[in-house]
């Protein structure tokens, strides 16, 4: 992961944490629509640890996780259970979960990265496991006026790095907008993927 991005993340846990979401709730609830009961999930960048409460509160096993330590340890207080601190690059497990939810978060990591740590998703979900995952939309990597470093995919690009980690029965692009924690609107990429079987 990009340094002076954690580094943000590090810096401004409280403040991000407070933050409310509501418009990732409707996706939320549709990957979880796709999972049977009491699945269990690998959260990436669970940040204050909202998805996993949800998640939590409708009966699945959720392993939630964050890169920043800091956030980790927010998330732990407002979840009432120890959440991991885990960069990306760190995930070793195989078949592991019946589904990863990686929402805001992977959009950090580096383009030249990114194929291995979809590959290590890949290889930690079980075979027909679901992902998701959201980037910001563009036509190449770049900071934001916060100084995060986003990779900022296209639709083609994104599904070229996917094809490249793994096999996938099936994989999804919406796209949307929300605004960022810089307040600016953002074009977003939504992707759904389905483990080959």
């Amino acid at each position: 992961m990009d340094e002076a991005t954690l580094q943000f993340y590090r810096s401004n846990a409280e403040a991000y944490a407070g933050r409310t979401f509501t418009s990732r709730q409707a996706r939320l609830m549709a990957f979880l629509a796709r999972l049977p009961p009491g699945a269990s999930i690998l959260e990436l960048g669970c940040g204050a640890g909202g998805d996993t409460a949800e998640m939590l509160a409708r009966g699945f096993d959720v392993r939630p996780t964050d890169g920043s330590p800091e956030m980790a340890g927010v998330a732990s207080k407002h979840l009432g259970r120890t959440v991991e601190t885990l960069l990306f690059h760190d995930l070793d497990e195989v078949e592991a979960y019946d589904a990863v939810w990686a929402n805001a978060c992977l959009l950090h990591v580096p383009r030249p990265e990114l194929a291995d740590v979809l590959a290590r998703i890949w290889r930690a979900l079980k075979p027909a496991g679901v992902f998701y995952a959201s980037y910001k939309e563009g036509d190449g990597d770049g900071r934001d006026t916060l100084d995060r470093y986003y990779n900022y995919p296209s639709p083609d690009w994104l599904r070229a790095i996917y094809a490249e980690a793994g096999k996938w029965s099936s994989l999804s692009i919406e796209t949307g907008e929300v605004l960022g924690f810089d307040d600016r609107m953002a074009s977003m990429l939504f992707v759904v993927a389905r483990k080959d079987v």
